[in-house]
């Protein structure tokens, strides 16, 4: 977790917006204080314009630092990100961050990196990529989705895709694209696997790990209105130490969790 002094909440200029797809945009934002302090697995939350409505803060991965800039990716799914997605360069959001904990690169105890995610999952996925390969982490990126055009792939290198219709890449599930790229030796020795992206994917990835040892870390999302716990609106159903189950505040014990945490 970020000692609480990191944490700024500032007034950021938009600098950039890019589509990178039919309903997602990538957003750049000038926030020196916020990037200096960034770590891949943090998120921000943002308040997409002045007025009450909408009333809660949208949290956002970060997806790439780059000097005083942060890009966060944001998919239009409501009234808050249409509005954002729809911001003009030189229009400024309230922008709070760094919040949460972030992917455990400090001590490299793997020798490759697998970064595995589905449709908006490779949020923080680039930020993450970048971490590893300024350390000289050997990693491959698996990137799956329904169909093509769920693939979001832009600014991602040595990537692997699945789609579970066939129109791109291996024809199934990113779980089953990691099973091959295992079984064929694409990947060998230390492996770690991180990711993100829908619960139910997330879930069999989990388990998938847990049958393998294989040490694994999920980046969580869910409904995050203050970011610092005190709106109690991202509680988490976990297992703890004991194979119990116990509740979280995903703001403050996540979003990135032990894989092992999350399964069944």
């Amino acid at each position: 977790m970020n000692p609480t002094s990191s944490i700024a909440d500032i007034r950021a200029h938009i600098t950039d917006t890019c589509s990178i797809g039919s309903d997602v945009s990538v957003i750049s934002l000038e926030c020196p204080a916020i990037a200096a302090n960034a770590r891949p697995g943090n998120f921000v939350n943002v308040k997409v314009n002045e007025s009450s409505q909408p009333l809660l803060r949208r949290p956002f991965c970060i997806h790439d630092v780059r000097g005083n800039t942060i890009d966060i990716m944001v998919k239009n799914v409501g009234k808050g990100t249409n509005l954002l997605c729809e911001s003009t360069c030189g229009a400024s959001v309230l922008v709070l961050g760094p919040l949460g904990n972030s992917f455990g690169v400090d001590t490299v105890e793997f020798d490759t990196a697998l970064l595995v995610s589905g449709g908006i999952g490779t949020a923080p996925m680039l930020f993450l990529e970048k971490t590893l390969a300024a350390r000289g982490v050997p990693f491959m990126n698996l990137v799956g989705g329904r169909t093509r055009t769920d693939l979001l792939t832009r600014g991602l290198s040595n990537c692997r895709t699945s789609t579970d219709d066939g129109s791109e890449g291996f024809h199934g599930n990113v779980i089953e694209l990691l099973k091959q790229q295992i079984q064929s030796g694409s990947v060998t020795g230390r492996l770690k696997v991180f990711a993100c992206g829908p619960n139910a994917m997330l879930k069999a990835l989990a388990r998938f790990c847990k049958e393998r040892n294989i040490p694994c870390e999920l980046s969580l999302e869910s409904i995050m209105g203050c970011g610092v716990g005190i709106c109690y609106g991202c509680m988490v159903e976990l297992n703890n130490a004991d194979g119990e189950k116990e509740t979280i505040l995903l703001c403050r014990e996540g979003p990135v969790i032990d894989g092992q945490r999350f399964t069944a």
